[in-house]
């Protein structure tokens, strides 16, 4: 037999070099494309950020220059402020240092209507005032600031601030410091008026930065912030919420912050000014935000890219083109294997496979038959582990069928168990208490009615046990069946049956809940009483908050130390008080809240004061309908 002669190329050698030295050069000219676009994109972006570094150090020196005029405009009144402080120490020491006791509204016609009193107290907390938009500002939300006055309190000299906007009534005021004699307040003075408001403003941040930004073509607009995140310059932003999370972040990172919007071509900088000042106990840093917009270096660009997609255009199409060739030869092989192999794959496994070429094809093609030959006894192994399976999962859902009855079958059994228990400890233990009564009723005045009523008190709370535990059983029965429920009503039959005094106002509301819900009035109202004392106060508040409602019962009692309140409401969780009960009462109170949709915690009746009584307070969900009060 004669040998088969090799399948020669039908391309000459030349084509094949000349697709080789195509397909090498088309890519070294989009290469040194591309680099060049990066390189020219690279110096047009430094370029702009050149620019806008100029633009924010003259920004920032300008800012700081007028700062500096309005600081040597506010030392200007430190004198007058000081003299002023000179009655308010004689208004104190006549009260006797009773802070309380003090006239300031006399105080504030000696000063004159433009000045008013603060006075602070050792929490940072604005105690009294003659400016009352400013009661009960508490300083510790702002904990630089807290600090600082915190320092002069315990110092000695008067203290001089700058003139700021007011917290509360957002009007420009001159402030000034100086402490009580016996350091346990903090004087405060606070300046305003027409004329001194229009020196102060003669100084503007917006007309010191504009001429410079002007001279940026880039710059869209400019916007000031104060450390509180009030606007000191600009116009309001529907999106002032997350620009004003950056505000808050450059000042606390005191840095450049930087958010670009692609969509709008802009580009965002946040840049902290520091002008902190150790002398004055307010902070007059600013962040200044300036918007750039970045669709003039983009139209740059966008031209350089033009003339590059003209020259690439032209040499992708060559590529194409002698690619188009190439690939029609050398893969005449493997489009002919990859039909054969997509016809195994539809399930045709006696499909020949064909091959021609080179070597290396017919060892492709040879392992492609060992492929589809082991293919074959797989999915003979696979059908018969398939069948396997099929009869485990018959045998296991027979199996689980089985065991789900057996279950349900024990579940019931406990639970009437349960109930059976329940009711017989429950008469058993009626029928010790009222044998109990006729017992003390006997011995009334004896040594043993002492250990009779120890009897007694083992029984309640026997029958204390049982109560929570079928209320457990209800609530862990099944779906809650939730109706509106008149909470009105639920709550003054609970205080009808409390033995102590209990302060209600009524509400209208009515709550999503069930016939269970009294027993958290009960266990709350019984816990109060139980570990208030004879002289216990109790009160039941309720406030209406949107769609939910917050139920409060407060007492007089020793309070719930805060090691406690955490686990407060765990099951079987007892309190340190000698008088503390089972450990479900709480955790009862938890279960039908959290039946209810709500959610239940323990505090202070007095917010940290513990001692002062405790207040366990939950909320409920609202029907929309109102109950009768």
């Amino acid at each position: 037999m004669k040998s088969k002669s090799p399948v020669r190329p039908s391309l000459p050698l030349m084509a094949y070099l000349l697709l080789a030295i195509l397909l090498a050069t088309v890519p070294v000219v989009c290469l040194l494309s591309v680099v060049d676009s990066v390189a020219i994109r690279q110096e047009l972006e430094a370029n702009a950020e050149a620019s806008r570094n100029q633009t924010e150090s003259a920004t920032v020196l300008a800012v700081n220059l007028v700062n500096a005029g309005l600081k040597l405009f506010d030392k200007t009144l430190d004198h007058e402020m000081e003299e002023a402080f000179v009655p308010v120490l004689a208004e104190y020491e006549r009260a006797g240092r009773d802070p309380g006791e003090m006239d300031l509204d006399r105080l504030r016609e000696v000063l004159g209507d433009g000045m008013d009193v603060y006075i602070i107290n050792e929490s940072g907390v604005i105690e009294y005032t003659s400016y009352p938009p400013d009661l009960g500002l508490d300083f510790r939300q702002i904990p630089d600031f807290y600090d600082r006055v915190t320092e002069i309190r315990l110092g000695d000299p008067f203290a001089a601030d700058r003139a700021v906007y007011g917290i509360a009534s957002g009007e420009l005021r001159k402030y000034a410091y100086m402490p009580s004699p016996d350091h346990r307040y903090l004087f405060e003075l606070g300046l305003t008026g027409s004329e001194f408001q229009q020196y102060h403003t003669a100084l503007k941040y917006r007309e010191a930065v504009w001429d410079l930004v002007d001279k940026n073509p880039d710059v869209v607009e400019i916007r000031i912030f104060d450390c509180l995140g009030k606007v000191v310059v600009g116009e309001a932003h529907p999106d002032d919420d997350r620009r004003l999370e950056m505000v808050r972040r450059a000042y606390r990172e005191k840095a450049v912050i930087e958010a670009e919007n692609a969509t709008a071509g802009e580009l965002t900088r946040y840049v902290f000014v520091d002008m902190a000042d150790t002398d004055y106990a307010s902070n007059m840093s600013l962040v200044v935000e300036l918007t750039y917009t970045t669709q003039r270096g983009e139209a740059e660009l966008a031209g350089i890219f033009n003339r590059h997609a003209d020259v690439l255009l032209i040499a992708l199409f060559c590529i194409g083109s002698l690619s188009a060739l190439a690939a029609h030869h050398l893969t005449r092989p493997i489009r002919s294997l990859v039909e054969d192999v997509d016809a195994v794959a539809r399930g045709d496994l006696e499909r020949p496979i064909r091959v021609s070429g080179d070597e290396e094809f017919m060892h492709l093609a040879e392992s492609v038959r060992r492929v589809v030959g082991s293919l074959k006894g797989t999915i003979q192994m696979i059908r018969e582990s398939e069948e396997e399976v099929v009869r485990h999962s018959r045998l296991l859902e027979e199996q689980v069928r089985e065991r789900t009855a057996a279950l349900e079958a024990s579940n019931r059994a406990a639970t009437l168990y349960l109930d059976i228990m329940g009711h017989d400890i429950n008469n058993a233990n009626n029928v010790a208490n009222l044998y109990a009564d006729l017992l003390q009723a006997e011995l009334e005045g004896e040594p043993e009615a002492e250990l009779l009523g120890k009897a007694r008190k083992g029984l309640t709370k026997s029958i204390e046990i049982v109560h929570n535990v079928n209320t457990i059983q209800k609530v862990q029965g099944g779906v809650p069946s939730l109706r509106p429920i008149d909470l009105d009503a639920v709550i003054r039959v609970e205080i009808e049956h409390s033995p102590a005094p209990i302060t209600y106002a009524g509400t209208t509301a009515a709550v999503l809940a069930d016939d269970l819900l009294s027993e958290i009035f009960a266990n709350l109202i019984g816990n109060a009483v139980k570990h208030g004392g004879p002289s216990v106060e109790i009160a039941v508040r309720v406030e209406e908050r949107g769609e939910e409602v917050l139920v409060s019962v407060e007492d007089t009692g020793p309070g719930i130390p805060d090691a406690v309140k955490a686990r407060l409401f765990e099951r079987l969780v007892r309190g340190t008080h000698s008088t503390a009960g089972t450990g479900l009462g709480l955790y009862i109170c938890r279960m039908l809240t959290e039946r209810y949709g709500g959610k239940i915690r323990a505090a202070d009746r007095v917010e940290g004061r513990p001692e002062e009584g405790a207040a366990i307070r939950f909320t409920l969900r609202k029907t929309g309908e109102e109950g009768s009060s």
